[in-house]
């Protein structure tokens, strides 16, 4: 790969209303990137991009959309095409989850959650794919979770959606590479975002939450590789827990022991804060 140059980049984000979203947001406009950011909240769209504006004298572009709703990709190639917007990057960050035991949730919910976790980053991938290849030096940013490494009772839904991501994702760095399209899987633990306001302490299982200028420095850091990686797991802790849970211990032990800290940690809501 030649060296990774955002100053000339239009990249958007996805979920970019909070937490990760705003994060990748403001670090990329730092490094010179323009920007379209996406998410559901209008008022806090435009507050983010006009402190990013302010900032770093980039071009911001907002679009208010729910990304789960049928059509979604579309429209936003529609509207990209009719502001003369190619996009150059993608960071999908949009999605969601909460716990439960799949008996006990919301079906509706649930459904929800995988048309906007695995269905909508799918499309918006494979809509706006073409033109990150053609590019010559683009970059597709996906966040899957810690949890896709293992089996996540309480969590089944959003870690087996994570996990997809994550498969989907590797996959797509070795179809990607001699396009010059840097592809990343980037799983991050708990995250130190306003989610935590909500659901409080125990929503973290007891495992360390990193700033969330640490997870996306260590994504562009891989990113900037001369060999890019197709997959980054920032902070050492989570690292190690990913290497333990997909490569040396048992499944049937990893699922009785990731059962045993949610029903511990009572979990409720979303793993990352991730916005839609």
């Amino acid at each position: 790969m030649r060296p990774l140059h955002l100053e000339n980049a239009t990249v958007m984000v996805t979920g970019a209303s909070s937490g990760l979203g705003v994060e990748f947001a403001h670090q990329l406009a730092a490094r010179g990137a323009d920007l379209v950011l996406v998410a559901r909240r209008a008022d806090r769209l435009a507050e983010v991009a006009s402190q990013i504006g302010s900032a770093h004298g980039v071009t911001v572009t907002t679009l208010t959309m729910d990304l789960a709703r049928e059509g979604a990709a579309a429209a936003l190639r529609r509207d990209l095409t009719q502001r003369g917007i190619t996009l150059t990057g993608l960071v999908n960050n949009a999605g969601f989850g909460y716990s439960g035991a799949l008996h006990q949730v919301d079906d509706e919910r649930t459904l929800e959650m995988v048309r906007l976790n695995v269905d909508a980053l799918v499309d918006l991938t494979a809509t706006f794919l073409p033109d990150l290849r053609a590019s010559g030096n683009g970059i597709l940013v996906n966040l899957a979770s810690l949890a896709a490494f293992q089996p996540n009772p309480g969590l089944a839904v959003y870690g087996a959606s994570k996990a997809f991501v994550l498969n989907f994702t590797q996959a797509l760095w070795e179809e990607s590479r001699s396009a010059g399209l840097r592809v990343l899987a980037l799983c991050p633990g708990p995250a130190k975002t306003e989610f935590f306001e909500v659901a409080g302490e125990a929503a973290a299982a007891g495992l360390p939450r990193m700033e969330p200028d640490e997870v996306v420095e260590a994504a562009l850091k891989a990113l900037s590789r001369r060999h890019p990686p197709s997959t980054v797991v920032p902070g050492m802790a989570n690292t190690a827990m990913a290497q333990l849970t997909r490569r040396v211990l048992p499944t049937r032990l990893v699922a009785s022991t990731v059962g045993r800290m949610m029903r511990r940690g009572e979990v409720l809501g979303e793993a990352h804060g991730q916005e839609r």
